[in-house]
C-alpha cells in the first residue's frame, strides 16, 4: 500500500525534525517546508494528502496560504498549528476553508488521531456520479443527493466543502431534531473528545451562507439556543 504523504509547514526546523520523525515513524511519507510559499508551491505540485501548516510563517503567512489553495480548487486537507490562543485566529482559519486547528504545545498522539481522522474523511468522501437516479433527501426546496454526494437548491447545485456536505446531510437526515454541537462533533468531524466545539458553529456559519437566502433569517438551518442545530421539518417552507 502506498504510504499517505503529509506536508509540513513550519518555521521552526526543530519542530518540522519532530513531526518528520514521529510521522514517519507511524508510517506516513513527509514533505517539509519552512516558509508559505514554498509550501504552497509543494502543496500544488505535490498533492499531498494532508498539510500541517503553521500560522506565523515568513515570506507567507498560513492563513493566506490556506485561502489560496482554497481558493484554487484544492481539497487537500489542511490542519492549521497555532501558538496563538486567540480564539479569532481560531476561527479565521476555519472560515478560510481550514479542516481543523491544534495549538502549541500539542500532544504527538492527539495529532496523530487527528491526522487520521481527517484523512479517513477526505477518503470516504465524494463518490463520482453514477447512472440512474440513487436515494435523495427531499427537504422542500433542497435536495441531498447521498449518492452523488450533491446538494441542490431550487434545481441548482450548491458549491459545497465535504464538510458542509456532510453537515448538511447529517442535518436534513433527522428533520426536526435537535443535534448538540457534541453530537455534530462526533458525527460530521467523527472525534469523540477531540477537537473545538467553535468549530461547529463556524462550519454552520458556512454553510447557512450557501443554504440560506438570508443567512441572518435561516429557514432551513436553524438554532435552538444553548442547545444545538436542527433542519426544519418544513423545508424552508
Amino acid at each position: 500500500m502506498e504510504k499517505k504523504t503529509i506536508l509540513i509547514v513550519d518555521d521552526e526546523k526543530s519542530i518540522v525534525d519532530i513531526l518528520r520523525f514521529n510521522l514517519v515513524k507511524e508510517g506516513f511519507a513527509t514533505l517539509s517546508a519552512y516558509d508559505g510559499r514554498t509550501g504552497l508551491e509543494l502543496a500544488r505540485s505535490k498533492s499531498p494528502d494532508l498539510i500541517l501548516l503553521d500560522v506565523m510563517l515568513p515570506e507567507l503567512d498560513g492563513f493566506s496560504v490556506c485561502r489560496i489553495l482554497r481558493e484554487e480548487g484544492s481539497a487537500i486537507p489542511i490542519i492549521m498549528i497555532t501558538a496563538r490562543e486567540e480564539e479569532t485566529d481560531k476561527v479565521l482559519g476555519l472560515e478560510l476553508g481550514a479542516d481543523d486547528y491544534i495549538t502549541k504545545p500539542f500532544s504527538l498522539r492527539e495529532l496523530i488521531a487527528r491526522i487520521r481522522t481527517n484523512m479517513r474523511r477526505a477518503a470516504n468522501g465524494y463518490a463520482p456520479p453514477a447512472d440512474g437516479a440513487g436515494e435523495v433527501l427531499r427537504r422542500g426546496n433542497i435536495v441531498v443527493d447521498l449518492e452523488r454526494h450533491t446538494v441542490f437548491k431550487n434545481g441548482t447545485e450548491l458549491e459545497l466543502t465535504q464538510r458542509e456536505y456532510e453537515l448538511i446531510k447529517c442535518l436534513a437526515m433527522h428533520p426536526g431534531k435537535i443535534l448538540s454541537r457534541q453530537e455534530l462533533m462526533r458525527e460530521v468531524w467523527q472525534y469523540d473528545y477531540y477537537g473545538d466545539l467553535r468549530a461547529v458553529d463556524v462550519a454552520v456559519r458556512r454553510l447557512r451562507e450557501k443554504v440560506e437566502d438570508d443567512p441572518a433569517e435561516p429557514m432551513y438551518v436553524m438554532t435552538k439556543r444553548g442547545v444545538g442545530y436542527y433542519f426544519s421539518e418544513n423545508g424552508g417552507k
